[in-house]
């Protein structure tokens, strides 16, 4: 494995399927030699890949490493073996103020008619970073959210990433991503999309049982009181409105500014689309600006600077993708960012 100049400057990697025995015999020692601390989670199923998160251990320590399977037996909806990864990081930076920086990373359910189970894995791995990156104050530390989303640019899915928040009422279950433009045949996604027994509520967060507490107090020494933690209200369950806390901007614009062609990051012979992304949370004075940031972030990150992509007709002057000078099928993204503290 070889890294170009740029990536050896990387301080953070975000790697989709990544195959098991290549993981451990060529990826993990090639970059562990490049001064990367490296995780990995691999898919629950049969195939032998899955997501890895690398940073330089010389610019960050690592706080907490947080898995996300989103292969449950106790939901029937949630059958695959889509995986994520969140990290928490810590800039080795001589501040004591400096916030910590949550890192996620995810390949999400390819089938194109399968926008239920997309929203239902977005919605899990939207809880584990609120449960990551919840500071004590309230707050949020700054997040980064990469990987294979399989939704295109516009797509309901897309939106409720940017936006923060999605109605899904009436909305086709093969629309949800927007790879595929019939939504013919197809059903309606069911209000809610998930059970209550997954333990998410429709803002992406878990949600925590309210459990009895017995507490001796002057006036009644039995007085049970409850913790406090999200109320679970009826209503909430029947309604079709997602929402999450997060302020997120995407590195990439998606389109050429100069002709308005289409960025993509894959090719090949089905399709040549945009799929793969970096999330961001904005600076502090973009936040109040952001429809679904209901929740003040610690710092922020500024970004300087991304690698520029190509259009479906550059790619097809190499014969797509893979091709003798590229062995993926999707283009890499690179980004710079400065954290705002």
């Amino acid at each position: 494995m070889s890294l170009h100049q740029n990536e050896e400057n990387t301080k953070v990697l975000c790697l989709q399927e990544v195959q098991e025995d290549h993981y451990g015999t060529e990826i993990r020692p090639s970059l562990e030699s490049l001064g990367y601390h490296c995780e990995y989670k691999m898919r629950t199923g049969r195939k032998p890949d899955g997501c890895a998160i690398c940073f330089k251990h010389s610019k960050f320590s690592l706080l907490s490493v947080n898995p996300v399977e989103f292969f449950r037996p106790d939901v029937p909806l949630l059958d695959r073996d889509n995986v994520g990864l969140v990290l928490l990081l810590q800039p080795r930076i001589p501040s004591t103020a400096s916030p910590a920086l949550c890192v996620a990373n995810t390949h999400l359910l390819y089938n194109p008619r399968r926008g239920d189970i997309k929203l239902t894995q977005l919605a899990m791995l939207l809880a584990e970073i609120s449960s990551v990156a919840h500071q004590k104050d309230g707050s949020f530390c700054p997040i980064v959210m990469c990987g294979d989303f399989n939704s295109v640019p516009g797509s309901p899915l897309y939106s409720f990433i940017k936006e923060g928040k999605l109605n899904y009422e009436g909305l086709a279950i093969g629309k949800v991503s927007g790879q595929e433009q019939s939504s013919r045949g197809q059903r309606i996604l069911s209000i809610p999309i998930w059970p209550p027994n997954l333990g998410i509520s429709q803002n992406c967060v878990y949600e925590v049982q309210q459990v009895p507490k017995v507490e001796k107090t002057d006036g009644d020494p039995t007085q049970t009181q409850l913790d406090k933690t999200e109320v679970l209200v009826t209503p909430e369950k029947l309604s079709s409105h997602l929402q999450h806390h997060f302020s997120l901007s995407s590195v990439y614009s998606h389109y050429f500014p100069d002709t308005g062609i289409p960025e993509v990051t894959t090719c090949h012979s089905r399709s040549a689309i945009t799929v793969d992304y970096i999330f961001y949370s904005a600076e502090k004075e973009d936040v109040a600006e952001k429809p679904g940031a209901e929740v003040a972030l610690v710092g922020g990150l500024k970004l300087l600077a991304r690698l520029s992509l190509l259009t479906e007709q550059d790619l097809w002057t190499v014969n797509g993708l893979p091709n003798e000078n590229n062995s993926s099928d999707h283009l890499p993204l690179l980004a710079k960012f400065r954290l705002e503290l």
